[in-house]
């Protein structure tokens, strides 16, 4: 298909309002007679006949405040598996929540790390979290790993 062949029938042209009687949308524009909605200016979108609006008869409940947000990172037994065998540097020094947003694994969001014990472990390592589910502790000391908690 080229350029000269396009057709130019694929837009349909609006009908123009007030042209006439002969124009089927002529003196009234199809707004019909009188009244508010036949003005123009006028928008009428929770406007209920004067009857109390449902935005304000409804109550107002919930309030989400940004202080008591929580920015607290999940994590897996095995992905810090993955991220040992992908990266192996990352065991000569402690694992924590620093040294894991340093290395782009977790977004610097996060203010705390929290390990669950989902997956298996190869390797024994040490970790800093804030807190630890109780199958996860038990997996990592089982192999000889330490874990330190931070409050």
């Amino acid at each position: 298909m080229k350029l000269n062949q396009l057709s130019s029938k694929a837009i349909k042209s609006k009908k123009r309002l007030g042209r006439g009687i002969g124009s089927s949308k002529g003196k009234t524009c199809g707004r019909g007679h009188k009244g508010q909605k036949s003005r123009s200016g006028v928008a009428i979108k929770s406007f209920e006949g004067g009857q109390m609006p449902l935005y304000r008869r409804l109550p107002k409940r919930g309030f989400k405040s940004i202080v008591n947000k929580k920015n607290i990172a999940i994590i897996n037994l095995s992905r810090i598996q993955e991220i040992i065998t992908k990266q192996k540097d990352i065991l000569n020094n402690k694992i924590n929540l620093t040294n894991l947003q340093k290395s782009k694994l977790l977004n610097k969001k996060h203010r705390k790390l929290k390990l669950l014990g989902t997956g298996d472990l190869k390797q024994k390592f040490d970790i800093e979290v804030n807190s630890i589910s109780k199958s996860a502790k038990e997996k990592i000391e089982k192999l000889g790993g330490k874990v330190t908690l931070i409050k």
